[in-house]
C-alpha cells in the first residue's frame, strides 16, 4: 500500500522564506511566505525522495511595473551595499523554458534563476544568472550577465555576458527560426547545477558547480568599473547593441554605495513583445498546456552575509 506523503509548503523545504517577498506570474504578491503556496506557480514537488520548490510562470501574465517579463521570483527584503556584501546560493534544475520565440533575440527561450538588483540610481542589475535552451536541442546554456551602472542617461545601458557552460547571451540564430549548433558542454533540462554568489568587500565572487562539468569561478569588482571609456567596451557589446541604439559607458565607481538586493526563482525572459513568443492571448492555462512558460525547481538555497573567499 502506497503511503501518501504529508503536504509540504515551500517554506518547509527551503527554510529562509521569512527573508523574502514574492511576485507570482499572475500578479499575486506577498511578503508572508511561511506556509504559503499557490497552485501552478509556487509549490512543492516530491521526486526521488527529494522535495523541490517549484517556481513556474507563463510567457504572458501580470508583470512588475518596469518589465515586460513575468516572474515567480523571490525578492530579498534586506538591502545591502557592495562594500558590506551578501551571499546567495542555490541548487536547482530548470525543467522548462518557452518553446516559442524569435531565435535572433538573445533573451528568447531563457529564464533568469538568480539576480543582484540595485534599488537606487538606474536600478540596474549587476548580476543575472541565465539558463537558455534552443528548441530541438537537448542541452542548453548557463551564463551570467553584468549590466553597467550607466554614466548619465540610462538609454546607453548594456549587458556583458559570460558563458559558464554552453554559450553566452550573444549567441543567437541567423534567422527567427534557425538555431546555432547545440553546445557540447551544455546543461540539459532537468540536470542539476548549483551557484554561489558571494559579494565580499565590494568584489563579486561567482562559483558554478554541476556533476560531470568543470567547476567554473569568476570575479567582478562592483566598486570600480572596467568600462569607463568607449575603448573599453567589449566587442561582444558593440556587435550586439551599436546598430540598434547608443552604447554608453559606466560610472567609474560602478555600484559603490548603491543599495542592492538578491532575487531568486523563475524570471521568464520570453514575452509576446521583444521575443515574439506565443502567449495565447494571455490565457495562462493555454500557455501551460502549449509550452509557453518557464519552470525552475530548487532543492537548496541560502541567503546571508558575504564571506572572505
Amino acid at each position: 500500500m502506497q503511503t501518501k506523503l504529508a503536504k509540504k509548503y515551500p517554506s518547509e523545504v527551503i527554510p529562509f522564506m521569512e527573508k523574502w517577498k514574492i511576485l507570482l506570474g499572475d500578479g499575486t504578491r506577498t511578503d508572508s511566505l511561511l506556509n504559503f503556496e499557490k497552485e501552478g506557480f509556487f509549490y512543492v514537488e516530491h521526486e526521488d525522495n527529494t522535495n523541490w520548490v517549484v517556481y513556474k510562470t507563463p510567457n504572458s501574465g501580470i508583470t512588475s511595473p518596469n518589465s515586460s517579463n513575468t516572474r515567480t521570483e523571490l525578492g530579498q527584503t534586506k538591502r545591502w551595499i557592495p562594500k558590506t556584501g551578501g551571499k546567495l546560493t542555490g541548487t536547482l534544475k530548470v525543467q522548462h523554458v518557452s518553446t516559442s520565440g524569435d531565435a535572433t533575440v538573445s533573451s528568447s527561450y531563457s529564464v533568469v534563476v538568480g539576480q543582484i538588483h540595485s534599488d537606487e540610481g538606474h536600478e540596474n542589475e549587476p548580476l543575472k544568472i541565465f539558463y537558455k535552451k534552443f528548441p530541438g536541442h537537448k542541452k542548453g546554456s548557463v551564463f551570467w550577465n553584468y549590466e553597467i551602472n550607466t554614466k548619465g542617461s540610462n538609454d546607453g545601458r548594456w549587458d556583458y555576458s559570460t558563458a559558464v557552460w554552453g554559450y553566452d547571451f550573444s549567441v543567437v540564430g541567423s534567422s527567427p527560426n534557425s538555431y546555432p549548433d547545440e553546445p557540447e558542454d551544455g546543461i540539459a533540462l532537468g540536470e542539476e547545477f548549483s551557484y554561489e554568489v558571494n559579494v565580499f568587500e565590494g568584489v563579486m565572487y561567482l562559483t558554478f558547480i554541476s556533476d560531470g562539468h568543470e567547476t567554473k569561478t569568476f570575479t567582478k569588482n562592483l566598486l570600480k568599473s572596467d568600462f569607463t571609456s568607449k575603448r573599453n567596451i567589449p566587442q561582444q557589446v558593440i556587435d550586439r547593441y551599436s546598430l540598434k541604439r547608443r552604447v554608453g559607458i559606466e560610472l567609474d565607481s560602478a555600484y559603490t554605495g548603491e543599495k542592492q538586493f538578491f532575487k531568486q526563482g523563475a524570471y521568464n525572459q520570453a514575452n509576446g513583445k521583444s521575443t515574439k513568443s506565443e502567449t495565447y492571448g494571455g490565457d495562462i492555462s493555454k500557455q501551460y498546456a502549449n509550452g509557453s512558460y518557464a519552470e525552475v525547481w530548487f532543492k537548496k538555497a541560502t541567503v546571508g552575509e558575504g564571506s572572505k573567499p
